[in-house]
């Protein structure tokens, strides 16, 4: 009986090192899983936007995302919502208008209706033209800081002396 403790022991050391590296494996998944890049298709990379920017439909939108996106991506879609400290990756600063303006219409479809990690997927919780209509505020968010930036540098030109 005593001999067996010796291998007892050691089968138990043995397990507790399989589960241990386990864990980091499945854990270091997730993370390289959650922050690779968006792989949009090409064939939404090429979509535009069936639905014009109107106010009926920026308002419609401003309802959907309010209920589900604004948790994460914020009011006015800085990417500083009550939850976005939770999350990793952060959620995007919608209104970047540097990096908005690499995106196209169907890249921003896409990743609303395919979702990844931890943002969902909205393909079945909301119609395809609401998710369009998400696109067109989503899109409307980085226009708007554009063109706040330069209406400032405009007045700041005005106030400088020449």
């Amino acid at each position: 009986m005593a001999a067996n403790a010796p291998r007892k022991r050691t089968a138990q050391k043995v397990i507790f090192v399989g589960l241990i590296l386990l864990i980091c494996v499945v854990a270091g998944y997730s993370i390289y899983e959650e922050n690779k890049p968006w792989v949009v298709p090409e064939e939404f990379k090429r979509l535009r936007s069936p639905y014009a920017a109107s106010e009926a439909s920026l308002r419609a939108a401003r309802g959907i995302y309010h209920e589900e996106c604004a948790q994460c991506h914020g009011e006015t879609g800085k990417g500083d919502g009550p939850e976005a400290r939770t999350h990793s990756p952060a959620p995007a600063d919608l209104t970047d208008a540097g990096r908005m303006s690499g995106v196209t219409d169907g890249e921003i479809f896409y990743q609303i209706t395919a979702g990844r990690r931890p943002m969902p997927s909205f393909k079945s919780r909301l119609t395809e033209e609401q998710r369009w209509q998400l696109t067109l505020l989503v899109r409307s968010f980085s226009q708007k800081t554009a063109e706040s930036r330069k209406q400032s540098e405009e007045s700041s030109e005005k106030q400088t002396p020449h």
